[in-house]
């Protein structure tokens, strides 16, 4: 029995999986106009992020709060923070796709993208907005004075502008607010929303603490661009959530409504079932529809 257990259970898995991808297949062909526009917001981002390093010019840090109150981390541990970060990022990746392997599902992996591109679209347009306002001098190591990466030069063609797989790591300029923060809030709060596990939620939230502390302690941003992420992040997602339809829940589906139609062998077994019910007496069972 335990034999014939473990050679089922890859292939109830595969079917899982298939009849998962064909569900999100069915959401995305409705909506890969969102996808699609949520991915060019992420490379506009970046573009604008991009240009902004040409405008950048170094000069001496700012005084701050924070970094008066955090020790340096220094060069050797400026890893600590894109760590912890990088982890943050891709655990929700993983968590967006659980419904393709686990039993409880709650969210439909298509739709929660559309809505976490959403929240990011709307808190990245303020953020361009505010970094091309005013630029401060960064206080990461390599905006600094007497750095070559400081200030870059004139490009020499659009594909030199278009084209920014460095500026990623050693982008200037985009200061207010923290992007790393957009990203971070962002995930705990749909986390937040539509996760089920109460004590993953709380540490997220811890999480999205420490990893404010360490961007500051690494000077990758000053304590201002920290805490206009804070509360201009929550404020968009609370704004965003009051505009946009609600999510069907999934863990309710017994009860509400399926997002994609049923099929017919599904609805000839359910009037099979209920025939079979009045048969055997059972006719309080049976749902009128009066």
């Amino acid at each position: 029995m335990p034999f014939y257990l473990a050679r089922e259970a890859p292939k109830k898995l595969w079917r899982k999986i298939c009849n998962e991808s064909s569900a999100e297949a069915s959401l995305l062909a409705g909506n890969w106009k969102f996808v699609l526009a949520g991915l060019i917001c992420q490379y506009l981002h970046g573009l604008a992020a991009h240009g902004i390093h040409y405008l950048h010019r170094p000069g001496p840090v700012l005084q701050d709060a924070g970094f008066f109150l955090l020790p340096e981390l220094g060069r050797d541990k400026n890893y600590l923070s894109e760590t912890l970060f990088a982890v943050v990022f891709f655990s929700f990746i993983l968590w967006t796709f659980h419904p393709f392997v686990f039993q409880s599902k709650k969210i439909y992996t298509v739709l929660i993208w559309c809505r976490v591109f959403a929240y990011l679209a709307l808190s990245q347009f303020l953020r361009v907005i505010t970094f091309y306002s005013t630029q401060l001098p960064g206080p990461n190591y390599h905006c600094r004075e007497g750095s070559e990466l400081a200030r870059l030069p004139p490009p020499k063609s659009a594909f030199e502008v278009l084209y920014f797989p460095r500026a990623v790591m050693y982008g200037c300029g985009d200061l207010i607010f923290s992007s790393h923060m957009i990203f971070t809030l962002v995930f705990v709060r749909t986390f937040q929303k539509y996760g089920t596990r109460r004590c993953i939620k709380q540490f997220a939230w811890l999480i999205a603490l420490i990893l404010s502390l360490l961007i500051i302690a690494s000077r990758k941003h000053y304590t201002v661009d920290v805490v206009v992420a804070w509360y201009t992040v929550n404020l968009v997602v609370f704004f965003l959530d009051q505009k946009l339809p609600e999510l069907p829940d999934r863990s309710l589906s017994s009860t509400s409504p399926p997002l994609l139609p049923t099929s017919t062998k599904d609805r000839d077994s359910k009037h099979k079932e209920e025939l079979e019910k009045f048969r055997n007496g059972n006719s309080s069972d049976i749902t009128t529809g009066v």
